[in-house]
């Protein structure tokens, strides 16, 4: 089963208040659990991958080929996108040309009017494949790739006028941040995403979704968030569960160093992190 972008499945999320998972893979196992994950529970889901994940794991070719094989191999049956995460203008460019089915140019750290030119040449040359663009508005918090965002609100004006460039998804900051929520966080703004919403009529992605409290997330989901990136979550509970293997001293027991059984109660944690955020989500299964 090939890749399919990310227009009909989140423009159908957007219609009907639910949300598409997105999941960052960081390894082989990462892969193999997000598919594991959206094949469980008869889910299209979006596999994704950072700037930074994609040279660790030996550039964006590999990664590609990597989970393309690996579908092949588990025999995935659900739809898959593959989708860049966070890319600059020269990533975004290269994951067009060697095949990835969705990218996001993230011009969030340059002015505004940059931002704008450099998204509709993107989108240029992704429509052009048939490849879908998200494209960021306002400072996500925290930090991605080295980029450090303070969890701005985004303009409403500039959210419209980026999105008018023919992006098909739209990423805008309403107070989340990547990576670990801090104790003092307010939550997120949704009066600002109401805001944008209304204004732009079109599928919004929530990025930081890991440790934003559910009621939170079903409450943006049903005010137009139609994806939601989770991977910190994920990196955490797999830490947790690796942690508690060796803790126990099951790896001194036999063979309980082979890496397969030494990371299988973390493969088993992330699983387990994404079949429960697809049910927050409320993703409907593949008919």
């Amino acid at each position: 089963m090939s890749f399919v972008n990310a227009v009909d499945m989140t423009q159908d999320a957007y219609k009907n208040h639910y949300a598409i998972g997105a999941f960052n893979t960081n390894n082989l196992e990462w892969t193999r659990c997000i598919l594991k994950g959206a094949q469980e529970t008869n889910t299209p889901v979006i596999l994704q991958v950072s700037m930074g994940a994609a040279k660790y794991m030996g550039g964006y070719k590999l990664v590609m080929d990597l989970v393309a094989d690996t579908m092949e191999s588990m025999n995935i049956t659900v739809p898959v996108v593959m989708h860049l995460d966070h890319g600059n203008y020269e990533a975004a460019k290269e994951c067009i040309e060697v095949g990835f089915s969705s990218v996001m140019f993230d011009g969030h750290d340059l002015p505004f009017a940059e931002n704008l030119e450099k998204t509709k040449e993107i989108v240029k040359l992704a429509h052009a494949k048939g490849i879908s663009v998200e494209a960021e508005v306002g400072s996500i918090g925290g930090e991605e790739d080295g980029i450090i965002g303070e969890g701005e609100l985004a303009s409403v004006d500039e959210a419209k006028t980026l999105a008018a460039t023919g992006i098909d998804i739209l990423a805008a900051g309403i107070g989340n941040i990547h990576g670990k929520y801090p104790e003092n966080w307010t939550g997120l703004h949704f009066d600002r995403l109401q805001e944008i919403s209304n204004a732009v009529k079109m599928p919004m992605v929530l990025h930081g979704g890991s440790g934003i409290p559910k009621d939170q997330i079903v409450k943006a989901v049903e005010m137009g968030i139609s994806k939601v990136n989770v991977n910190t979550e994920n990196q955490v509970a797999f830490a947790n569960a690796t942690r508690a293997y060796i803790e126990s001293g099951a790896d001194q027991i036999g063979k309980g160093y082979d890496p397969r059984k030494l990371l299988a109660p973390g493969k088993k944690a992330i699983v387990d992190v994404i079949t429960s955020r697809i049910g927050w989500f409320k993703t409907p299964a593949v008919k």
